[in-house]
């Protein structure tokens, strides 16, 4: 707008040029220097309050942030993630689909900042974030509901895709955790995994449910995933290994 605003008054350039020239009496007389005066006041105003505006708008938008962003990890913080999961819900009552919830729970997290302290305390919070984050779809909602306690929420899913997203993310973590800023750190995280067969996506009952499937993965050893209603394994690999951790013998980290 205040090019176009500009590129007007560049014609007067040219145009002073062309046409011939005008007295000076008769120039202040003119009915468009009146016209033009109240344009400018307007536009001026105009202006100042569309700036104040804007100015408005983002003060606002950073403070919406700010309320819904965990500031270490960059992440939903947990009334984020009900609020964005609460949204999600409203539209998939329309059209019902099955969904999954994650309960993640770091290994072990207090005796890491006793260890090494909190700064890697938070550095292992970020990695986890990223790691988890870069093994999740752009649909899929993430939040950290608090200290080293972390939900997803997977759409669109089953039990056999929820388990192996579950499993990417454990195994995932702890490899990149072995090693965190060059201390050893071995960190891992248990899983609690609870489904929802398509009717209407109740967040905080599937959260329920996956803190109590979370709490067996906690009792069985940790660095494991175990998914709501299964008390006992009931698929394994080829190779002998179970095909996820929370079916498996206990792979616990230290």
């Amino acid at each position: 707008m205040l090019l176009a605003y500009g590129a007007l008054f560049l014609l007067r350039t040219p145009l002073a040029l062309v046409l011939p020239p005008v007295s000076t009496n008769t120039a202040f007389t003119s009915v468009w220097l009146t016209v033009l005066s109240f344009e400018e006041l307007l536009f001026t105003i105009a202006a100042a309050f569309i700036m104040l505006a804007m100015t408005k708008e983002r003060t606002e938008q950073g403070h919406r942030n700010a309320a819904l962003v965990d500031p270490l990890t960059g992440v939903s913080n947990r009334r984020g993630f009900l609020v964005e999961s609460d949204e999600l819900s409203r539209q998939q009552s329309e059209k019902p689909q099955p969904a999954a919830v994650l309960l993640l729970d770091l290994d072990h997290f207090k005796s890491i900042n006793d260890r090494f302290g909190h700064a890697i305390g938070d550095r292992v919070l970020q990695v986890f974030a990223q790691t988890a984050a870069a093994n999740l779809r752009a649909t899929d909602l993430f939040g950290r509901l608090g200290g080293e306690e972390f939900a997803v929420l997977l759409c669109n899913v089953g039990r056999e895709r929820a388990l192996v997203a579950a499993e990417r993310i454990r195994s995932t973590f702890a490899e990149v955790a072995l090693e965190v800023d060059g201390r050893p750190v071995s960190a891992t995280v248990s899983i609690g995994v609870s489904l929802c067969d398509g009717k209407k996506v109740d967040v905080p009952s599937l959260l329920v449910q996956a803190d109590q499937a979370l709490y067996r993965a906690k009792e069985r050893g940790r660095n494991r995933v175990e998914i709501a209603g299964a008390e006992r394994p009931t698929r394994r690999a080829d190779d002998g290994t179970a095909l996820f951790s929370g079916l498996a013998p206990n792979t616990a980290a230290a």
